[in-house]
């Protein structure tokens, strides 16, 4: 990032304090609380500054050197600083939030020795930032905060489970037993996409805490610790009941049928301020949330699997979610394949239902590129709806929600044009909630709203502006503000005429935000009518460009112009106030049009994905959990096989029940021994969750979990060799499995006997 130095700091902003502004800094840098964690940033509006140890973090680890940093103050009051552009902050600031997951991140803004913290933000907690996060890219996946409420007793450990989505405001319970190696709370973090934990703070039961922070590190979870009285119960449903939809009675019975939980989601409530934010109000959902309802999946099976994306990989086939990902919509669908990977499912007539509607995609060519070609045409429903409610939205957001409703009936006519074998079900699933939402009480009273309040014509100009007939006092001032145009019009003509100048040509007609309205002509033209400007003109400016004057009629048209165009923004202002306020009470006609228009988009793309590759992919024959086998024929590595220059020579698994459940794979190095392994984990896993599958041929008895000890890594920091990891491991996984699991193990045992190791998966 910085090969050259001198030019690296040609190109960092420069940070000009006067000795008293210096001062007045420092004094107030000192004020500032120790915390190794937070990353300050200091707004110098045109650019920002970090400070002490925050500026060699980012010196080091953003511009790869120490010269990007100076000194402010002298002495030993001297404090290191590092400038940084308003680009470079967002990059700085996606990584912290969306990648790392040891720090926080706080922006003050003043000056002198006033300076106010105005946003913070965690990996959990993005939502002061999303401006920034979220100015130029997708938002791809939806951070999730969990608090957890641990009770040990002598069969192992109750978990009191609560998270929050603050994107999608969902809230949600659950309740479990696990064991010492934390295997479920694994599971929980995966399926959730878990990106900050809240645990009391204990000094006590130091073996299992350690063994807790072993599992966050492993799943890229920050920790975040707070006071044992903030898990409290107290008032927790009248709190529920005002952030929650709908009456309190089935609030207070979700919560009655938790012991541990309502605590962890009462230190979540405070920890967020969700009770501060009266947007929040009735906005929110609540949910319990059941470790059996997917399939559950650890850390290692997420990395050995390829499932999402690293930053290590070549390309976006890589991994499993890149290659699947063919979704249209801006955003909605890519968060759902995120969850979808993340949650597969363990009901058989649920998997069902999501291939029967792949199929239904695979085998209607024209109708899948219909729907494709609309879906492209729609916004991040869920992202404009998120602004609105927050009132962080203007008529921009408005119009985009508006020009994604005009092309539902576009995909409402093309689902009714299919006729296929799962008409039925595509009817009941998606076109029949479409037609309830769309009708004259729900989207299309929203599409009368903007068609009547935005003037759509102006959006060929990229201008966002209420219709002046939306109101009367609106109306007047349009009006009023045409008047004067014309008015200035005239006088522009007028004064062309007594000058004996072409108008436009010569006499040109200029408005700045310095002088308002006024005349210009060239500096060659002045000699011509010298006499006539000094006598009936007020000159106002004399550059390169030419003389800028104007005279009393025009000033005081200009003045008059200047407060009617005033009075005219005030009044838009409270229209386009008053129009987002209307929009958001449409928030759950939009929620749920999201959710069908998104779904919908992610079993496209897996259409998409099985009709297009060079070696079609098969619907799998799925069973429940306590029949059939596996039997995968032909079956290929999905991503292995996209890369370029792979001729992939396809091979058969059959784990038969009861025969060959268990199974040792040997062969030389390079043989294929890993890739064979973990072709059918990533199989099983692509079928529950919904998708067509690299085969000729399968079938599938659903697993309700997958583990994975896969590759071999020194654990040295915490004092764990390679042996002692792998049997740490494996031990979380025999704890952790049950008779209806899929356990893949690559090389266990490594390097611990005269064997080059082995590898084996089994069921």
């Amino acid at each position: 990032m910085a090969e050259n130095f001198d030019d690296l700091n040609n190109k960092l902003p420069e940070l000009k304090l006067d000795s008293k502004q210096a001062q007045g800094f420092l004094s107030f840098f000192k004020t500032l609380p120790d915390d190794p964690r937070a990353v300050r940033f200091f707004d110098r509006r045109d650019y920002y500054t970090a400070h002490g140890e925050n500026a060699t973090f980012i010196a080091k680890t953003y511009y790869h050197t120490t010269t990007a940093m100076r000194q402010l103050g002298s002495g030993s009051n001297a404090l290191s600083s590092v400038s940084v552009s308003r680009n470079m902050f967002e990059t700085i600031a996606r990584d912290l939030l969306l990648e790392r997951t040891d720090h926080t991140l706080e922006l003050y803004e003043g000056s002198g020795s006033n300076w106010r913290l105005v946003k913070s933000g965690t990996p959990g907690n993005i939502g002061s930032f999303e401006d920034v996060l979220f100015a130029n890219s997708e938002m791809q996946d939806s951070p999730v905060v969990v608090a957890l409420s641990l009770n040990y007793r002598e069969n192992g450990c109750t978990i009191g489970l609560g998270f929050v989505d603050l994107t999608k405001r969902v809230l949600g319970m659950a309740e479990f037993l696990d064991d010492s190696h934390f295997t479920n709370v694994e599971s929980a973090f995966v399926a959730l996409g878990c990106k900050e934990c809240i645990l009391p703070i204990e000094s006590g039961k130091s073996t299992e805490n350690r063994m807790l922070c072993d599992v966050l590190t492993k799943c890229g979870v920050m920790l975040t610790e707070k006071k044992k009285s903030e898990f409290k119960t107290r008032d927790l449903v009248q709190d529920l009941g005002r952030l929650v939809k709908g009456p309190i009675e089935p609030v207070r019975d979700l919560v009655s049928g938790f012991e541990f939980a309502p605590g962890a989601l009462g230190a979540l409530l405070s920890y967020a301020e969700l009770l501060a934010d009266e947007s929040n109000y009735e906005n929110y959902t609540l949910r319990s949330y059941n470790l059996d309802s997917y399939m559950r999946l650890d850390s290692a099976a997420m990395r050995a699997l390829n499932v999402l994306e690293s930053k290590t990989d070549a390309n976006k086939n890589f991994s499993l979610f890149g290659l699947m990902n063919r979704t249209c919509t801006a955003g909605m669908g890519k968060r759902l394949l995120h969850v979808w990977l993340k949650q597969p499912l363990v009901d058989v007539k649920e998997i069902n239902s999501r291939l029967d509607i792949v199929q239904a995609f695979v085998e209607d060519t024209a109708l899948r590129q219909d729907l494709r070609q609309h879906l492209k045409r729609i916004s991040d429903i869920e992202r404009l709806m998120h602004n609105i409610q927050k009132r962080r939205a203007g008529l921009q957001h408005i119009v985009k929600l508006y020009q994604s409703s005009i092309r539902l009936p576009y995909i409402k006519s093309a689902l009714e044009r299919y006729d296929g074998q799962f008409s039925t079900m595509m009817r009941s699933r998606y076109l029949e909630p479409i037609e309830l939402w769309t009708d004259d009480e729900h989207l299309n009273k929203f599409i009368g709203l903007v068609e009547a309040s935005v003037d759509l014509d102006q959006l060929e100009n990229r201008e966002y502006m209420i219709s002046p007939s939306y109101d009367s006092i609106l109306a007047n001032l349009k009006d009023q503000q045409e008047l004067l145009e014309s008015q200035i019009q005239n006088l522009h003509r007028q004064t062309a005429d007594d000058l004996d100048l072409p108008m436009d040509k010569a006499l040109k007609l200029d408005k700045g935000t310095q002088f308002g309205h006024v005349f210009r002509i060239t500096k060659k033209e002045e000699p011509k009518i010298r006499k006539k400007l000094n006598t009936q003109f007020i000159i106002l400016e004399t550059r390169k460009d030419g003389v800028k004057f104007t005279n009393t009629k025009l000033k005081k048209l200009g003045d008059q112009y200047q407060q009617i165009l005033e009075e005219y923004k005030s009044c838009q202002k409270k229209l386009v106030d008053r129009v987002v306020q209307t929009a958001a009470t449409f928030s759950e006609v939009f929620e749920s049009l999201a959710e069908i228009i998104s779904e919908l988009d992610v079993l496209l793309s897996f259409a998409d994905l099985a009709s297009s590759c060079p070696t079609p992919y098969t619907r799998p024959d799925i069973t429940s959990s306590d029949e059939g086998d596996i039997t995968l024929e032909g079956c290929r590595h999905p991503c292995v096989e996209a890369q370029d220059w792979v001729n992939f020579i396809p091979n058969d698994c059959k784990l038969v029940r009861g025969k060959t459940w268990f199974q040792i794979i040997t062969g030389p190095n390079m043989g294929g021994k890993s890739t064979f392994i973990r072709q059918v984990g990533v199989n099983i896993l692509m079928a529950q969750v919904g998708s067509f599958v690299p085969c000729d041929n399968a079938s599938i008895s659903v697993r309700d979990c997958i583990f994975a000890r896969v590759g071999a890594g020194d654990c040295q920091l915490r004092g764990v060799s390679t042996f002692m990891q792998e049997m740490l491991e494996t031990a979380s996984i025999l704890k952790g499995a049950t008779d209806k699991s899929l356990i893949i193990i690559d090389e266990l045992g490594r390097g611990t006997s005269t064997y080059d190791g082995f590898g084996l998966f089994h069921t």
